[in-house]
């Protein structure tokens, strides 16, 4: 056979073929045969040669659009870039450089695969040439002259023969570096052999660089039998997928008696996650770990935000207030913001009256001692006001934490929000703690470890009061020069030196519902023990009644508190506090002067109501001097009312709020709530209707107190009313010494009450019934010990003491019940009669 040219190849590719379809370099030359069944047809005189790195891999991606046609697109792309001056790096023009001159083959088709990044190749060669032979001459040149594509500069071209039957699909699977080699039979009903790793490397070794061949486990009934074969480089995987598929293995290769036929195709390869293996397989070490760097995440992350909105919140950097735009607008508008001046003038009069005690929580601020301040008084006596906008009025850092709302927050989320709020600590994730708690219980129930991602209450509460603490040292030092005389001071010399820079925390409310949330109360007053004790700022609790000593002294046991008592005010200031209020602003002339110049009579009433101040004094002795009681009668004599009848409606509604809160039957201690009883309570209302003041202990030691039934703890149950400011328990060495009434105007209110015949006859048959039943399990008590003392078998006469003592007393109580159910039979008349 003659031997082609080159020439006549080159001619084929470049010049109108003399049939009904042209091919054309640019285009896919995919003929009508091949979209019968997707396969390359080829005579016995016709081989296929499959060049590899023509076109790039990563493009092919772009098949997976629904409307993009490789045929009509890409290729048009290739036939504008062979026309253009860079027509050397054409690919096609790289197939003509990869075939040798003088190789005995007639190129017939060309057909590129842009998602193998390859082109086939079939050609015509004489019968008496080999294949092989011209695949030998093809790779030859490649190796010798390394022809690489512009996108490829380290991987040149390469050439192989295809000894299979290529299937030419368009489906979205693209090349990956592991092959699925099917064993199947080559005809139908055939049977085929599954190949060894050894055969399996000898044929496909040739493409590239073998990573792993894995067979089929042995006991697996999946069918066709396969094999993977992992390839280093994706470009080798698709060498030998090209090359090689459709092949049919002969039986001296291995392959059986009728051979067998390999059927390829790519397949993701599952990767080893070794270090996520371990980790799931070790959680009792990872967790922990986890939590750690988690933990040491958060506090380089949020600590530096936390700290700043806590100093901002401390200096009122962004407050509104401090602005001089605002500060401008204010003074132009004082009319609309000023306080009401018959108010401050109210205020004014206890100010003077307290001048003494302003002055010396001043002097204690501007020791250079550890300052540990306790302004206590009951609520309404105007301890807030006395220290915010008295004794620290001209202290510009200043932080309030009010323990009302802590404590009263429902959930340990809530309380961490209300404390994170009060000392500007954000931001802060209270949610996260329950989230946390529930991962936390759902690790431990699956690996038996605790994960230790949820913190306690008692932890968060410590995180933020730390927090707080470190802004408030900054604070302090961040005034402090170089320049100073005493720069080289340490900072806890510099601290001590200079009281004036500390900041002052200011806690309100403490012990607001005295046991309820301790916790709450100790991390405070263990934190403010501790600014104290460093001199990073002063503190000032502002306590209702006297049982703050046990907590603080738990903070501070080797410490003596600056204590400062507020009290009821003094008849004499009370009656300047309501002239003051009562008395007509200017605002009120103005207005009444404007109404007599009208004539309007009408008008002149609304102007001013002048107040009826007849009775004033003894008035104010019903009333006491409680602020907040003098500031509600003040409202009352402005709007027109007597001081009678002022004193009588506060009187009435203090009378209904004890009735309510107090009083109303089921207040018992049956649902923990409460440590004291109804009849309990009633007892002391009657007993200071009739005294001002009442011994400690001998209430402790009536029948009421000391064999109640619902509250058996006396001195809990004091304790309780007290912290309801039901009643003042009143200290002599530090031991309670008597009882009186928790505000001045609840002794007119008690008297309201034992004056009512239903409520007095109702609330005294309550008790009476309960000391009745306390007398028959008295009783109870002596007849059992009188049985089992009736059961000795002889009598001895060492008993007969004891015998009459127990008959003595059965008798006392027999007697006591039926006087206490005489006294009912009394009261049931009233109750019948009265309405």
């Amino acid at each position: 056979m003659t031997r082609l040219p080159y020439r006549s190849a080159a001619s084929l590719l470049l010049r109108p073929r003399p049939v009904a379809w042209i091919p054309r370099a640019w285009e896919s030359t995919t003929s009508a045969d091949q979209d019968k069944d997707g396969h390359i047809e080829k005579a016995p005189n016709e081989s296929i040669l499959w060049f590899d790195n023509l076109f790039p891999l990563k493009p092919s991606g772009l098949l997976r659009i629904p409307w993009f046609n490789p045929e009509s697109d890409l290729t048009e792309l290739l036939r504008r870039f062979e026309n253009s001056s860079l027509g050397i790096m054409d690919p096609i023009n790289l197939v003509k450089r990869a075939i040798p001159s003088e190789a005995p083959m007639k190129v017939t088709e060309i057909i590129p695969r842009l998602k193998d990044g390859g082109v086939f190749v079939k050609f015509q060669h004489p019968a008496n040439v080999p294949a092989h032979d011209i695949e030998g001459l093809v790779t030859k040149l490649l190796a010798e002259k390394r022809i690489k594509p512009f996108f490829s500069p380290l991987r040149s071209v390469q050439a192989g023969l295809v000894r299979g039957v290529p299937w030419l699909e368009d489906l979205h699977r693209f090349p990956k570096a592991r092959l699925r080699v099917e064993f199947v039979p080559p005809n139908p009903g055939g049977e085929a052999v599954e190949l060894s790793q050894e055969d399996l490397y000898s044929m496909f070794r040739k493409y590239g660089k073998i990573a792993e061949i894995t067979s089929q486990p042995w006991d697996s009934k999946v069918l066709p039998k396969f094999a993977y074969v992992d390839f280093a480089l994706v470009r080798d995987a698709i060498m030998a997928r090209n090359c090689l598929h459709g092949y049919v293995v002969s039986e001296a290769k291995g392959g059986g008696k009728s051979g067998t036929k390999l059927r390829m195709s790519y397949e993701e390869r599952t990767k080893q996650h070794r270090f996520w293996d371990w980790m799931t397989n070790h959680p009792r070490i990872v967790i922990p770990v986890l939590v750690a760097l988690l933990t040491g995440l958060t506090v380089v992350i949020f600590d530096p935000i936390r700290s700043f909105f806590v100093k901002s919140h401390v200096t009122h950097r962004f407050r509104l207030s401090n602005s001089k735009l605002y500060r401008w607008f204010r003074k132009q508008t004082t009319d609309l913001f000023h306080r009401d001046k018959s108010e401050k003038a109210g205020l004014e009069a206890i100010w003077t009256h307290r001048q003494d005690l302003i002055e010396q929580i001043r002097k204690w601020l501007m020791e250079t001692a550890e300052t540990f301040i306790v302004v206590q008084g009951p609520r309404g006596s105007g301890k807030k006001e006395l220290v915010l906008e008295q004794a620290l009025k001209d202290k510009t850092n200043i932080l309030l934490i009010d323990c009302k709302p802590i404590v009263e927050a429902r959930g340990e989320s809530a309380t961490i929000k209300q404390l994170g709020s009060a000392v500007g600590y954000r931001p802060i994730f209270s949610w996260a703690n329950s989230m946390s708690s529930m991962i936390d219980l759902a690790v431990q129930s699956t690996t038996g470890v605790k994960a230790g991602f949820s913190e306690t209450l008692e932890s968060q509460l410590q995180k933020i009061l730390h927090t707080t603490a470190g802004a408030l040292t900054e604070i302090c030092l961040s005034s402090r020069h170089k320049t100073d005389s005493d720069a080289a001071l340490p900072d806890d010399a510099y601290l001590e030196a200079h009281p004036e820079k500390r900041p002052v925390v200011v806690i309100e409310n403490f012990l607001h519902k005295g046991d309820a949330n301790a916790i709450v109360y100790d991390k405070i007053s263990e934190w403010a023990a501790a600014l104290v004790q460093s001199n990073v700022a002063h503190v000032i609790f502002l306590a209702n009644d006297s049982s703050y000593t046990k907590t603080l002294t738990k903070a501070l046991p080797d410490r003596v508190f600056r204590h400062a008592a507020l009290g009821d005010l003094s008849p004499e200031v009370a009656k300047r506090f309501i002239l003051s209020h009562v008395e007509q602003t200017k605002e009120e002339r103005k207005a009444e002067q404007e109404a007599e110049e009208e004539g309007d009579e009408e008008k002149l009433k609304v102007a001013y109501v002048r107040p009826n101040l007849r009775n004033l004094d003894e008035s104010l002795d019903v009333l006491g001097g409680r602020l907040t009681d003098l500031e509600f009668l003040a409202r009352r004599l402005k709007a027109g009312q007597s001081p009678k009848q002022a004193v009588a409606e506060i009187t009435d509604q203090a009378a209904s709020e004890i009735l309510k809160m107090f009083l109303l039957p089921g207040r018992i201690n049956s649902d923990s709530d409460h440590s004291w009883s109804v009849e309990q309570v009633w007892y002391l209302v009657k007993a200071l209707a009739k005294k001002e003041s009442l011994r400690y202990n001998e209430i402790l030691l009536s029948d009421t107190f000391k064999s109640s039934l619902s509250a058996p703890n006396g001195e809990s149950a004091l304790e309780g009313l007290s912290s309801l400011e039901l009643i003042t328990i009143k200290t002599r060495l530090g031991r309670p010494e008597s009882i009186v009434v928790g505000k001045p105007v609840y002794q007119a209110a008690f008297e309201r009450l034992v004056n009512d015949p239903v409520l007095s006859a109702k609330l005294d048959f309550t008790v009476l019934t309960e000391l009745v039943k306390v007398e028959a399990k008295n009783i109870e008590k002596y007849e059992a010990e009188l049985i089992s003392l009736a059961t000795l078998p002889k009598q001895p006469a060492q008993i007969t003491p004891r015998v009459t003592y127990l008959l003595s007393k059965l008798d006392a109580s027999q007697k006591k019940i039926e006087g206490y159910e005489k006294e009912q039979g009394a009261l049931k008349m009233v109750l019948s009669k009265e309405n």
